[in-house]
């Protein structure tokens, strides 16, 4: 009796969409972005329990910190190595530039729509790229750009001051910040959608599609394949001339991009140090310096000074400091000079036998301002010659003037 067996089916065939080069930038794109992500979402919203947690989790704010840093630098490279690469492919492969966009994405993108809601029976037929890709790449061009310069201008504050205001520092904080949010929403909502729910599309980790995918994603590009269009073979000899033009322009601009990404990083050293809270010791965020100035009955010690009264051709420089006082000095200097008229007889309702009934004044009010000599009026009458029934020696005067400025102590 003869064995019957039965046939298997045919292998699906398979179509090439990305090199391992390609993939292996994608991979690497894949995880400075998250690892930037992750370190920089946790520093935007600090105050978060989460972003606390994985901070710790991480080993502290200035690790995290590095660890974006170093990301940031392999962002960096990778960015330089797409450009050289996109140079090379448009220039000496002459491939086309199938990642612009035209009007026909727009159309495509209506057509979606429309499609989605019910309003259309088809899909779009798209090529090599659709729409929602060239959407991302762009969107991803946008924002290295933007992270870039405002990763600069928050890694260099100082540098980049130099040339910009410094309200330009701030504003690229929060556009850093801003961008940050964006681009990893647009990754969660848009690219996780399309490329692992909608369609799970394993191009980058296997670098091919099989004809059904190719059928449902580019159906275009597959008519294209089909007829033969991107086997179409290049001169070697024209592409030996363009590469002898093009390696030495990308040698010199690769050199540029590398001392770029080196002024980025050592441009300056701000010592921006996060110093951990001491929970066993209060810091004090605010500290008044000095008392706001103001006329007071309880005067306050005032700093060291040196007075040189101006009445007398030889200066008078007294060094002043608190222990100039009414009770040690001033009181006795009024007593001995003063009391016929303003201790015995309260002339002009000016009494100074004690400290409270001098800084009352007298009838026409405060004859003494602390902490302001030159607009109490006692001095003002002494040194304008107003006082004519007696007047204090210069030395005495100056005396009077250093304590008034002093604070006007009591003792």
């Amino acid at each position: 009796m003869a064995n019957i067996t039965t046939p298997q089916p045919a292998e699906e065939r398979t179509y090439e969409r990305f090199p391992l080069a390609r993939r292996i930038e994608h991979l690497t794109m894949l995880l400075s972005f998250t690892t930037l992500g992750l370190t920089g979402l946790v520093q935007k919203f600090a105050l978060s329990p989460t972003s606390q947690f994985l901070v710790s989790v991480l080993g502290g704010v200035e690790t995290v910190r590095s660890i974006h840093h170093v990301a940031a630098i392999i962002l960096m490279f990778g960015t330089m190595y797409h450009i050289i690469l996109l140079g090379y492919n448009l220039y000496v492969l002459r491939m086309r530039m199938t990642m612009l966009p035209v009007f026909q994405d727009a159309l495509d993108a209506l057509q979606a729509l429309l499609y989605n809601i019910g309003l259309r029976k088809s899909r779009p037929q798209m090529g090599r790229f659709t729409f929602e890709e060239k959407a991302e790449y762009w969107a991803f061009v946008w924002g290295t750009v933007v992270m870039g310069v405002t990763g600069f201008m928050m890694w260099n504050p100082i540098t980049s001051a130099k040339f910009l205001p410094g309200e330009f520092i701030p504003a690229a904080k929060a556009a850093h910040g801003g961008e940050a949010v964006l681009a990893v929403l647009a990754i969660i909502l848009w690219h996780m959608y399309g490329v692992h729910i909608k369609f799970f599309n394993k191009a980058m980790w296997t670098g091919k599609l099989t004809e059904t995918e190719m059928l449902h994603e580019h159906p275009l590009e597959l008519a294209e394949i089909k007829a033969g269009i991107p086997d179409r073979e290049l001169d070697p000899i024209k592409i030996r001339q363009r590469q002898r033009k093009f390696f030495p322009v990308a040698s010199i601009l690769t050199l540029i991009m590398l001392a770029g990404i080196f002024g980025f990083i050592n441009a300056e050293e701000t010592a921006l140090t996060t110093i951990p809270p001491q929970d066993d010791q209060p810091v004090e965020v605010y500290i008044r310096w000095t008392a706001t100035p103001r006329t007071t009955s309880t005067p306050t010690a005032g700093p060291t000074l040196a007075v040189t009264p101006t009445t007398t051709s030889t200066p008078i420089v007294i060094l002043i400091s608190a222990d100039i006082t009414w009770d040690g000095n001033i009181g006795p200097l009024f007593q001995q000079n003063c009391g016929e008229c303003h201790i015995d007889d309260d002339k002009g309702g000016l009494n100074l036998s004690t400290y409270a009934d001098a800084m009352k004044g007298g009838g026409n009010g405060a004859v003494f301002m602390a902490g302001d000599a030159a607009k109490s009026q006692m001095i003002i009458k002494f040194e304008s010659g107003d006082h004519t029934d007696f007047t204090l020696s210069p030395q005495d005067l100056a005396l009077v003037k250093a304590w008034l400025d002093a604070g006007a102590l009591e003792k």
